[in-house]
């Protein structure tokens, strides 16, 4: 567990670093109630450093999954109009949000996977003008993640729950780098790492990249036309940076949707709506998905990609060396936000408008044309292997070595 005082670091890590909050303006904590008491010690930051009002969105994930089992299709699609209401204010508002991920990687096993899609399906629908927010940066965000019960005997199975959470805190406390004498300025530090290798990714503006593994991976992937490599801190559209994931070891970019090409294969676990994917592997053929299979979660895998047409393309490459602190820590943690953070990885769905020049003022028309993918879906899944090769190659042909045998060489 951690220390009062790391807790406390913590909380002014994801309300400074992450959203970046202002005075006088309001908070939104997104959470389950398995996370209520961090949620709390977030609240009190946010009033020490000038919140107006803190708001707090409870999520309960077992109740989802009574839900999930008892209620009818049809009820799990009526999305209630207070909802909307609430997430319209939010922006209206603007809000920073911060949001709490962590839960039972299990929770959903075994539910209808037809449910599960029309339900999803019906809150993204539900919800887009608020992902439209946080995706164009109209909001300043962050997700940070702390232990529950189930998660921590998934992660350390074997071992007694007080025993796997202990493991978890003592995990996400050294990533966090809040064992270090002063956790904002180490992250400042990384922040600063993370954009000078983003800098070096622009000056050669490439045309595509090239991934190859010995698992199975050769894929191909075009770059958006005026693309642009970000990195950890970004800009908010009011002018103020924030951290958008905590932790965060990845420079990442949008592909163009129609220049994809070849195989790829996953290499950790995807977790998707409370459902494990495992051993899938991907074929593209100009920028769309032509085949696919997996041995674990075939049917959820099967749902992410029948959301809409747009989730047949890809809307985010992302680069990771084999030695972030994630990685080096060995730890599979079914969880997106650490799991993505510990591979290179790529995303079915919808780009970041932040991720081509002028992309918040484009229209639909004018990013489709850039190679901006479109789709209510943005899922990441993990492909960096220890022995991955990626190369960047620029319009005239060259080609520059990225990693090697998993690792960055520049």
């Amino acid at each position: 567990m951690l220390t009062n005082t790391q807790l406390h670091n913590f909380a002014a890590l994801a309300l400074r670093v992450g959203a970046n909050i202002q005075p006088d303006q309001e908070v939104v904590i997104r959470c389950d109630v398995q996370c209520a008491d961090f949620a709390h010690i977030i609240a009190e930051k946010a009033y020490d450093f000038g919140a107006k009002y803190v708001h707090i969105q409870w999520r309960d994930e077992r109740l989802a999954r009574i839900n999930m089992l008892g209620a009818s299709k049809q009820t799990l699609t009526e999305v209630p109009d207070y909802l909307t209401a609430q997430t319209d204010y939010f922006i209206d508002h603007r809000v920073c949000l911060i949001s709490i991920s962590a839960g039972d990687p299990n929770i959903m096993k075994g539910c209808d996977p037809d449910k599960m899609q029309a339900s999803s399906l019906a809150s993204m629908r539900a919800n887009a003008r608020f992902r439209a927010a946080t995706m164009s940066n109209l909001l300043r965000w962050t997700i940070v993640s702390i232990p529950t019960r189930e998660w921590a005997m998934q992660v350390f199975p074997g071992v007694e729950p007080e025993v796997a959470i202990d493991r978890m805190w003592d995990a996400i406390g050294h990533i966090m780098r809040l064992d270090t004498e002063d956790p904002t300025r180490a992250w400042r530090e990384h922040i600063d790492t993370l954009h000078r290798r983003a800098d070096f990714l622009n000056r050669h503006n490439f045309e595509y990249i090239r991934l190859h593994n010995a698992r199975g991976t050769d894929l191909r992937v075009g770059l958006a036309t005026d693309h642009i490599w970000l990195a950890a801190e970004e800009m908010g559209q009011d002018g103020l940076p924030f951290t958008a994931n905590m932790p965060t070891e990845e420079i990442f970019t949008a592909p163009h949707c129609r220049k994809i090409d070849g195989k790829v294969v996953n290499a950790l676990p995807l977790v998707n709506n409370g459902n494990i994917i495992d051993d899938f592997e991907i074929t593209f053929a100009n920028g769309r998905v032509t085949d696919y299979s997996a041995k674990v979660g075939y049917d959820a895998l099967k749902n992410i990609l029948t959301t809409d047409d747009g989730v047949l393309s890809l809307g985010e490459i992302a680069l990771i060396g084999k030695h972030s602190p994630i990685a080096e820590s060995g730890i599979l943690f079914y969880n997106t936000l650490f799991d993505e953070n510990a591979s290179c990885h790529l995303a079915f769905g919808a780009s970041y408008p932040t991720t081509v020049r002028g992309g918040n003022d484009m229209t639909d028309e004018q990013l489709n044309a850039h190679g901006m993918n479109r789709s209510l879906q943005h899922v990441d899944f993990m492909v960096g292997t220890d022995d991955i090769d990626i190369d960047g190659v620029t319009y005239d042909g060259k080609t520059v070595a990225l990693f090697r045998d998993g690792e960055w060489v520049v």
